[in-house]
């Protein structure tokens, strides 16, 4: 391993936060992780408190944690520390202090290198935001199956699972993608127990753990690429009548997970399609939203799939795997909140908790 190993800039990061932990007070012990835990995705075991009192964590450690990867890092280390009987502990680069606020918001406990923090428990009660870190965390160089490619040839595979038995070309078409990059990004799959290999053909492991890494590295990857235009309507609050025109134009993000669990009520609206009709345009009396605009929003993302098969139940919206990234792209804790009950209603049985 090399100084970017992704293990090796966890570890970095967590010993760092546990010297800013000490800088509050407080005494932060890292402790032995289970091999169970490990290979489930948990960077550290810390034991955090003042004296006597001792509160145990699992922890999630990102060197670099913005409102796009947020979500998914939550559900990772929920997802990691559920049945552990230890507390879920984000540990982070830098947690800004909106990013705070939202944690906080959410309930979910943090620590970071600058010394920021949010612990509550029995017998501790800290909330530190502000600092500023004393250096700038560098980037970690992703393997081929969180590339571009890589994110687009797994979501084929995790909307549609029968995939991964198919002959290269066809994955390749599903998720268009180059046919020379499948072989690497599944060679990759492997290689990290998510694809197993068969006397004939292959079989996704599909779990919640996949399905949050996806999640994780498309916030950041993929995502920022699919948007085309925001425009700005007064016909905001009517969506729901709006016609549009399903396979060519499909709800996503809020709108998609309104129509899938009827509970989030969307601040943004999202629709992907090549392209929005000028007829529902002038409908919708939409135009380009200024840089000042916060109301009434309406992105316009293209589809970054090809063959992937949409669920009968809503023909009108995308995937149910890709509202639940979406969401937790936002970085906003009702959207997180909501990608749990998209989980919970629509995807459990395709990824279990395992």
């Amino acid at each position: 391993m090399n100084a970017e190993d992704p293990e090796i800039r966890a570890r970095e990061t967590v010993d760092r936060t546990v010297e800013a932990l000490a800088g509050l007070g407080l005494t932060a012990v890292v402790r032995k992780l289970p091999g169970k835990l490990a290979d489930q995705g948990a960077d550290a075991c810390l034991s955090i408190g003042k004296g006597a009192h001792q509160i145990d964590y699992i922890v999630e450690a990102r060197t670099t944690l913005t409102p796009a990867t947020v979500g998914g890092a939550i559900a990772k280390l929920h997802q990691v520390a559920a049945g552990t009987g230890r507390r879920p502990l984000l540990v982070a680069g830098h947690v800004t202090p909106p990013l705070a606020e939202t944690l906080r918001g959410l309930d979910q406990q943090f620590a970071d290198t600058a010394g920021n923090a949010y612990l509550n428990g029995p017998d501790l009660l800290v909330f530190v935001t502000g600092r500023k870190p004393a250096q700038q965390a560098t980037a970690v160089r992703p393997a081929r199956a969180v590339s571009t490619a890589g994110v687009k040839v797994l979501f084929a595979l995790l909307c549609d699972h029968t995939l991964a038995q198919q002959p290269q070309r066809i994955i390749a078409t599903a998720a268009t993608v180059a046919l020379g990059a499948v072989p690497a990004v599944l060679a990759d799959l492997e290689q990290r127990g998510h694809l197993i290999a068969l006397p004939k053909g292959r079989r996704l492991q599909a779990t919640r753990r996949l399905l949050d890494e996806w999640a994780l590295i498309y916030a950041r990857t993929v995502r920022p690429k699919t948007l085309q235009t925001t425009y700005v309507t007064p016909r905001f609050r009517t969506w729901s009548d709006w016609n549009v025109h399903a396979p060519d134009v499909l709800w996503g993000g809020e709108p998609a997970a309104n129509l899938l669990v009827k509970h989030l009520r969307p601040g943004i609206l999202t629709l992907y399609t090549e392209k929005l009709p000028p007829r529902l345009l002038l409908e919708l009396q939409a135009v380009p939203a200024g840089p000042l605009a916060r109301d009434n929003l309406l992105e316009v993302r293209k589809p970054f799939w090809g063959t992937t098969p949409q669920p009968p139940a809503r023909p009108d919206s995308v995937h149910p795997v890709l509202v639940y990234g979406d969401l937790l792209a936002t970085g906003d804790g009702r959207c997180i909140e909501t990608a749990a009950m998209v989980y919970d209603q629509h995807l459990v049985r395709l990824f279990p908790r395992i």
